[in-house]
This record gives structure tokens, C-alpha cells and sequence, in this order.
């Protein structure tokens, strides 16, 4: 017989959770609920991170997808004010159709993946417990991928002025 530790427990579990919170997100009628099962897929993500030693991507997965971003779904979708005849318009057989072959397509992409992965067993004398670090990241950030880092950022800036911009109304502009 096999004994599983700890460890192996708490990504069974994890895994399971995760599983449930993503089905969730994608059979949720309610567009609220469907955003709390993705957050509750975004925690156990961030735990799955920390199992892996990667605890600073833990938190800013955290802090970032289930903080800000969350916020920002919730915001939109109480923003829209759907009603029960606008969400019965979006279901049509179109979108049940095409929403089949992209969910078959990356199906078959990742079915065809995890046949050629090869896993290779690692070694415990060559066990680095920093890589997961913040500063083993800042160290690789800030040293090699200095450039891309600061594209990224220009990125971000330029994206948060553009909503801006599209959010403000102009002089004498009505609600709807």
C-alpha cells in the first residue's frame, strides 16, 4: 500500500478546489457567482504557489488577480446592470457552438501536451530553497530582464491612462 504525505494531501485537495471553483466560474448563470467561484480559483492558485516555494508570486496573485482585478469584474458587471432579457439574448446557438470548438480545440492542444511531457526526477543534493524568493526574483528581474520590466510598466501606464480617458465623460455628454 501507498501513504501519501502531507504535502501530496494538500495538493489533492487543492487541485480538487481548484477544479470546482473553475467549473464554477464557467456554469455560473449568475455573473456574480461565476466571479466568486474565480476568485475562490485565484486563492487556491496562490496556494498551489506556495506548495511550489514561489511564495512572492503567491502574493501577488493574491493582491493583484483577486484584489484589484476581481474588484474591477464586479464594478463592470454591477456597472452593466444586466437584465434578465439582456442575458438570455447573449445565450444564443452561435455562442454555444463556438464556445464548443474553442473549449474542444485547446482541449486537444492539451491533451496532445501532456503526452509529450517528460518528467525527469529531481535531485535533492541540487535543491535550491531560494528560487522562489523574492530576492532571487528581484535579482533575475532587475539584472537580466531589466528592459522588458520597465516595457511592461510604460505598458501598464499607457493602459491606465487610455481608461481613463475612455471612462471620463466629455462636456455636455448625457448618461444613459
Amino acid at each position: 500500500m501507498f501513504s501519501l504525505s502531507s504535502i501530496q494531501w494538500a495538493f489533492y485537495i487543492l487541485a480538487i478546489l481548484t477544479l470546482f471553483g473553475g467549473l464554477g466560474t464557467i456554469m455560473s448563470k449568475n455573473p456574480i457567482h461565476s466571479v466568486l467561484y474565480l476568485i475562490l480559483t485565484f486563492f487556491s492558485l496562490s496556494a498551489h504557489y506556495i506548495l511550489m516555494n514561489a511564495q512572492f508570486l503567491a502574493v501577488v496573485n493574491i493582491i493583484v488577480y483577486a484584489g484589484a482585478i476581481m474588484v474591477l469584474f464586479l464594478f463592470v458587471i454591477m456597472f452593466l446592470n444586466m437584465k434578465e432579457q439582456e442575458a438570455n439574448e447573449l445565450k444564443k446557438n452561435s455562442t454555444i457552438i463556438a464556445a464548443s470548438i474553442v473549449g474542444g480545440t485547446i482541449g486537444i492542444i492539451l491533451v496532445a501536451m501532456f503526452r509529450q511531457v517528460q518528467t525527469q526526477p529531481t535531485n535533492p543534493n541540487f535543491y535550491d530553497s531560494q528560487i522562489g524568493m523574492i530576492e532571487s526574483l528581484g535579482k533575475f528581474l532587475y539584472k537580466d530582464y531589466i528592459l522588458p520590466f520597465e516595457l511592461v510598466s510604460i505598458l501598464f501606464l499607457v493602459a491606465m491612462v487610455g481608461a481613463v480617458m475612455l471612462g471620463s465623460k466629455a462636456k455636455g455628454e448625457r448618461d444613459f
